[in-house]
């Protein structure tokens, strides 16, 4: 089921399936790409700078990998076992990156404390210059297809392969700076992007790990969604009001349910054919999600047991 903002055209549960298997080859393929080219440019050019890039190259692949079996499992269809689908395997899929990120940051801290103390000198420039362009390319050529299947799905996994990317591009971009300051013998700055990079990765991971819990914690939708999802529902002709609205997401799965308060003289039918009419409005921005609505007489509403954190 995909999960939609007002502004994002709809997307079928097949169609982002695929989006999301494409995002995810796509990113393991340049992942082990940087990871070789960065290995060999490494080697002639002793660049910590550059070991930087190749640790989180490195530690991308393995992230894209897992990306690569969370999304795998989290698009298989619902069964008896788990009614409600296995979308919450992108979330673990984001804390288990996020492990790999802080721990390459503690080593790149550790590296570039050292190299601080005892700089070593660039030796080769051309070979780390050619890999890192080559980085930049590859990495926007990723961003640009994931920016489009997030657009498309909303995918947490691929969200959170997109922010290694997208930090790999910034730390491409420094990396160059680096190796040209530390060639002209400013050896230095070398292990001071180093240190930058390992405090932006830790950064990253961070908000990695507050999404991924979100999702598993069932976070509500945001506000301005709930708000667009109460509009729809109160612009039928015979709804007075609604109350208890409850969201959630899991991977491509939206769930919601809601309490819809009608005329008491509505017959049975009647209110059901209301229920309905509201549904396909609500499914229109939320594709093939799962919603739940109770119907109320409106009479009872008051009188009805609300918990404090839900509103009306």
């Amino acid at each position: 089921m995909t999960q939609s903002t007002v502004a994002t055209p709809p997307t079928s549960t097949a169609e982002a399936a695929r989006l999301m298997r494409l995002a995810t080859y796509a990113s393991l393929t340049v992942a082990v790409a940087l990871v070789l080219a960065k290995t060999i440019a490494w080697a002639v050019t002793d660049s910590v700078a550059l070991l930087a890039t190749l640790i989180d190259s490195t530690l991308d692949a393995i992230a894209s990998l897992l990306n690569l079996v969370a999304v795998r499992h989290a698009i298989t269809p619902a069964d008896d076992e788990h009614r409600f689908g296995h979308g919450k395997a992108e979330a673990l899929a984001g804390l288990g990156q996020s492990a790999f990120i802080a721990g390459s940051a503690g080593f790149l801290l550790l590296e570039s404390v050292r190299r601080l103390l005892d700089p070593v000198p660039i030796v080769s420039l051309g070979p780390g210059l050619a890999v890192m362009g080559f980085s930049l390319l590859a990495t926007l050529a990723l961003i640009t297809f994931q920016r489009y299947v997030i657009r498309r799905t909303d995918s947490t996994a691929i969200k959170a392969d997109a922010l290694h990317y997208r930090t790999d591009f910034l730390v491409n971009g420094s990396v160059i700076v680096a190796l040209l300051l530390a060639y002209a013998g400013w050896a230095g700055f070398d292990a001071l992007f180093a240190l930058g990079i390992a405090i932006y990765i830790l950064y990253s991971s961070w908000s990695i790990v507050r999404q991924s819990l979100d999702d598993l914690m069932d976070r509500e939708l945001p506000l301005e969604e709930r708000e667009a999802i109460k509009r729809i529902a109160v612009a039928h002709a015979d709804v007075r009001g609604l109350h208890d609205l409850r969201s959630r997401r899991s991977g491509l799965s939206t769930f919601i349910q809601l309490h819809l308060e009608v005329d008491d003289n509505l017959t049975l039918l009647q209110a059901h054919d209301v229920s309905d009419e509201v549904e396909a409005e609500v499914l229109k921005s939320y594709p093939n999600a799962e919603i739940i609505i109770h119907i109320d007489p409106a009479s009872v509403v008051p009188h009805e047991p609300v918990p404090g954190f839900l509103h009306p």
